[in-house]
């Protein structure tokens, strides 16, 4: 009996290379979310000694102060989670289940988007500032935020945005060759098990000879004597 699309347990060379990209996400994405824990005590720190000279009071200075940790701390945890996501997807694509592949294709769709999205809000504050009407204190404190924070993060934040999408890119065309689709869909070795050898079967052969015909032997009633063997003389 012969198993179709049976395929060696060596992994193809694209789902490797899917594998390593998705790790370098992983570990980018754990990266930036220490960077960005570890840079919160400092941006506060100038933010709040910027926004001295300010119209604002002290409750609308702490307001951002508080919503300017929550963005830091909440891309921190999403970060960590996408992390731990993306090491799960690489752990099943190196085990090849096509489960894992599935997976990888949706959280990559759902990766370009977002990174898309956010690169596209980035380039419109930048080129479009947000207008707070007759709220000067407002507008002063957001334009704050920007300078607050170290002059190498928001470009390491574009690039990484922009590394993002193309390594998402990389990892769906990557798993859509057709040796990984091969590869995925192959099928288990079923295991040797072996069979007892097999004889054919005995017929046998009726005989030509009828079979012998054995006496019939008359016995006397109970009671009676015994009859002799021998005729009477």
């Amino acid at each position: 009996m012969s198993y179709p699309e049976q395929a060696s347990p060596r992994r193809p060379a694209v789902v490797v290379t899917a594998v390593v990209v998705l790790a370098v996400m992983a570990v980018g994405a754990l990266g930036y979310a220490v960077a960005g824990l570890s840079i919160v005590g400092g941006t506060v720190s100038r933010f709040r000694a910027a926004a001295v000279g300010t119209s604002a009071d002290s409750a609308q200075v702490d307001a951002m102060v508080t919503l300017l940790r929550g963005v830091v701390v909440g891309a921190a945890v999403l970060s960590v989670l996408a992390a731990l996501l993306l090491a799960g997807l690489a752990v099943g694509l190196i085990g090849g289940r096509p489960a894992a592949r599935v997976s990888t294709w949706v959280v990559a769709g759902l990766g370009m988007l977002l990174g898309c999205c956010g690169i596209g809000t980035l380039l419109v504050q930048r080129a479009t500032p947000l207008d707070f009407g007759d709220d000067q204190a407002a507008a002063e404190l957001v334009a704050l935020v920007s300078d607050a924070y170290p002059s190498w993060w928001i470009p390491i934040t574009t690039t990484l945005s922009v590394a993002q999408v193309l390594g998402y890119l990389v990892v769906a065309v990557l798993l859509a060759m057709p040796s990984a689709h091969a590869w995925f869909r192959r099928r288990p070795v079923p295991p040797h098990h072996p069979q007892p050898p097999s004889y054919p079967p005995v017929h046998h052969q009726p005989s030509a000879y009828p079979p012998p015909v054995v006496p019939h032997q008359t016995y006397p009633p109970p009671g009676a004597p015994p009859s002799s063997p021998y005729p009477p003389r």
